[in-house]
């Protein structure tokens, strides 16, 4: 499957942005979804978790309450929905595809990812 992010932009903080993924060789329904950033100088780090038929996610426990993730499967998408953005959410996010779901959490545990898309949070 192949994966292209966009919707990234800059935003002053407290503000919003919708990220989107398309989708596109696969089955999108077969797979799980997940978003992950990677900040300059720091790891990439999971983000938000979306199963294939939408009915489970999972957030890292600094987005939760403020990050929505959701997926619409007729349209080969999968978003995330950003809110009340800070400066510490300013990062490289990309989006990625799992046949999996042990590992949602880890980088390791996707094998197809799309290139990136940057958000930045002025403060």
């Amino acid at each position: 499957v192949q994966l292209q992010a966009y919707g990234g932009g800059l935003v002053q903080a407290g503000g919003s942005l919708k990220l989107s993924c398309a989708a596109s060789g696969r089955r999108f329904s077969d797979y799980n979804m997940g978003w992950f950033r990677q900040a300059p100088g720091k790891e990439r780090e999971f983000v938000a978790y979306i199963n294939w038929s939408g009915g489970t996610t999972q957030y890292v426990d600094s987005v939760k309450g403020r990050f929505t993730i959701s997926r619409d499967n007729a349209k080969n998408t999968v978003y995330l929905q950003m809110n009340s953005l800070k400066p510490d959410d300013t990062a490289v996010y990309y989006c990625a595809a799992t046949r999996g779901f042990l590992r949602w959490s880890s980088s390791s545990g996707y094998g197809y990812w799309g290139q990136g898309t940057l958000v930045t949070v002025s403060s």
